[in-house]
């Protein structure tokens, strides 16, 4: 299962002194959804029924996700040992839950549905890459970075099986933009939401989308820097069919780096 498992972790320098209570509700937010790896996977085997080499890529996909929400959870329960992870699970999926009975993509096409995946694939290995440079408890850092890692490589995944199906479909670079946008726009959707409340707040009251995206957004924003913004721009318009370098690279880089900024100041004001 991928290039590492929960026992390559040195779980014996974890420091308590170290940990940041704000990343630790990052952590068990991210814990929920990384766990949700299985639901995706089948979801992918559904979409992608008659492609066996797909399928297999998706199942390993999937086992190593999983792998990421056990070592976040594991990391947390070390951190807050009243926090209940199984419990968190159950509750985040009794909440959201992926479309498990469908047999076409959402996205429209499965090229459609792959330029999708690359975009996930981007903002979470720029996330934990993010995540790992904020820690400062050593035991956080390299689960963060093996992740990161591990993220990097599932974009390349996605992207091989994408140039595969965009040789047989007619997804074009308006029809991938397209699909990319939507995918970026739904980084705000519930499923982050729901994690976080399911984490962290569902022993304050019922589920409030708006007050759990807050409370998420306005710490996973404070983590990031322009470098993670950059890289994450430029795996996007790779995805695309865009040079990933180049002066659109550093126009769209410093629009987003500057969007970020004001949401982050809203919500830290909020």
């Amino acid at each position: 299962m991928g290039h590492w498992t929960l026992d390559d972790i040195p779980w014996h320098r974890f420091d308590r002194d170290r940990v940041d209570p704000e990343l630790l509700r990052l952590v068990k937010a991210a814990s929920l959804v990384e766990q949700n790896g299985a639901d995706y996977t089948r979801y992918l085997c559904n979409v992608f029924a008659d492609d066996p080499a797909f399928k297999l890529a998706a199942e390993l996909w999937g086992r190593e996700e999983t792998q990421h929400g056990e070592a976040l959870g594991r990391w947390a329960t070390i951190a807050e040992p009243a926090f209940d992870h199984p419990a968190a699970c159950a509750r985040f999926s009794a909440g959201f839950r992926v479309s498990l009975d469908a047999r076409q993509s959402i996205r429209g096409s499965r090229a459609g549905e792959l330029v999708a995946r690359c975009i996930v694939e981007t903002g979470t290995s720029s996330y934990y890459t993010a995540l790992a440079e904020a820690a400062d408890e050593p035991v956080l850092k390299i689960i963060c970075r093996k992740i990161a890692a591990d993220e990097l490589r599932h974009y390349k995944l996605f992207y091989d099986h994408m140039k595969r199906y965009l040789a047989r479909e007619n997804l074009g670079l308006w029809g991938r933009l397209r699909v990319a946008l939507g995918r970026i726009r739904e980084s705000e959707d519930d499923e982050l939401s729901y994690a976080y409340f399911a984490a962290n707040l569902a022993a304050t009251g019922a589920y409030d989308r708006k007050r759990a995206n807050g409370a998420y957004l306005k710490r996973a924003y404070a983590i990031y820097r322009p470098h993670h913004v950059e890289r994450a721009v430029a795996m996007s318009l790779k995805a695309v069919g865009l040079k990933p370098h180049g002066w659109l690279n550093a126009v769209t880089a410093k629009f987003a780096w500057r969007a970020i900024r004001r949401r982050a100041r809203r919500l830290a004001n909020a």
